[in-house]
């Protein structure tokens, strides 16, 4: 009698005892959006974004981020400038992750993802499946595949249906979301600036809007789930700032001129020293090695940028036609004819090229850093100086 109501009562305990371990289950794993708040290296003025995984049962709190690279990497800078850059997928355990950018005085917040237990185990097996020695290593593009793409991209893998995001705003493009995070640091906005090309300012939608750390937090704050069956919930269940830290002051490290006042610098300089030149019919080619040196070097970054870098919109860089390793080229022979008193064509088609630029700046399709229009009035300047000069002499 009584083993057969041991009989019956098992299954009953054992199918009791399986809804506590799949509850018990469904509630150990939590995955979680963190976003970190901009520091001062121009590499992170842009805010970061990893995927925090905890679970409970097993006692792991983990963060996956995919914005690892090393600067002792062969070839960095070089693999850098052409587009090449490697990133990987890293772990590490959450308290280190919480004290790095405690340390550099960030904030970190936490959306906490709304997800079933087969998507929670669905990205548990998607992030586990990238962090594979084979898998890990991706090339990185800042525009288009970074920390923040490819963390939303395994988010949107496990989910049982679609994400909805908000409306974006309008009128964003690549340059002017860059500008908003490079408020205070000209001179890295203004490399910047030199290296965009007219692709960056053209309008972009919401997915494009996502390689910023800051946007996808607020389109994921207000996104939600529909599932296959068309129910839908919010993607974040709830936001916190996990890390509070007083941000250092990095006042030190600024340049005490800026782009605009350097290169207004630049323009008088050379005024000056063209007035000089006129006035005593005479050419200093010491300075003409200086200036168009730095200017056909200069020309030669952008070239290689313009021709050969896989970055994006690096390609379409209206910059070339201001800065090109044509003076470079051309130098031994401009400082021949300085030297012999010849006249020089080149200052001729120089000064042509130069007021045709000045010109179309309202016109040419790309938006160029207002410190570009005193670099450009100062080589006019040496160009106007040299022209003027040769007929003079005449």
């Amino acid at each position: 009698m009584f083993a057969k109501k041991i009989r019956v009562l098992l299954p009953i305990v054992m199918l009791v005892l399986s809804m506590h371990s799949y509850a018990q289950l469904r509630d150990s794993i939590q995955f979680s959006l963190l976003t970190c708040s901009p520091g001062t290296e121009i590499y992170s003025l842009f805010g970061h974004t990893a995927i925090r995984y905890r679970n409970f049962t097993q006692k792991k709190d983990l963060v996956f981020n995919y914005g690892m690279f090393s600067f002792s990497t062969p070839n960095f800078i070089y693999r850098f400038v052409k587009g090449e850059t490697d990133y990987q997928l890293g772990v590490n355990e959450f308290r280190y992750f919480e004290a790095e950018y405690m340390l550099r005085g960030s904030y970190v917040y936490e959306q906490i993802l709304n997800l079933k237990q087969d998507e929670k185990l669905k990205l548990q097996n998607l992030l586990f499946t990238n962090y594979l020695p084979q898998n890990r290593v991706y090339r990185y593009n800042y525009f288009y595949d970074n920390c923040t793409t490819r963390a939303i991209i395994q988010i949107e893998k496990s989910i049982d249906g679609e994400v909805i995001y908000p409306a974006p705003p309008s009128g964003k493009t690549f340059r002017g979301i860059v500008h908003e995070f490079t408020r205070g640091y000209q001179w890295e906005e203004f490399g910047i600036d030199l290296c965009l090309g007219a692709e960056a300012d053209k309008e972009i939608g919401l997915r494009q809007q996502m390689f910023s750390p800051f946007y996808t937090l607020d389109f994921a704050d207000k996104a939600y789930i529909k599932d296959i069956n068309g129910q839908t919930r919010p993607l974040v269940l709830k936001k916190e700032t996990i890390v509070q830290a007083e941000k250092q002051s990095d006042a030190e490290k600024c340049f005490p001129l800026s782009p605009m006042a350097c290169a207004i610098a630049f323009m008088l300089i050379n005024l000056v020293i063209s007035l000089i030149q006129v006035v005593k019919v005479k050419i200093y080619f010491l300075y003409d090695l200086i200036l168009y040196l730095l200017q056909g070097v200069s020309g030669c970054i952008i070239a290689f940028l313009f021709f050969f870098s896989v970055h994006p919109t690096v390609g379409s860089n209206w910059m070339i036609v201001l800065l090109n390793p044509i003076p470079l080229i051309y130098l031994p022979f401009m400082l021949y004819n300085d030297i012999k008193h010849k006249k020089d064509k080149y200052h001729v088609i120089n000064l042509a090229y130069l007021t045709i630029f000045i010109l179309a700046w309202t016109v040419i399709p790309q938006e160029f850093n207002l410190s570009v229009l005193p670099l450009a009035l100062g080589l006019l300047f040496n160009a106007l100086s040299h022209v003027l000069v040769y007929k003079r002499m005449k």
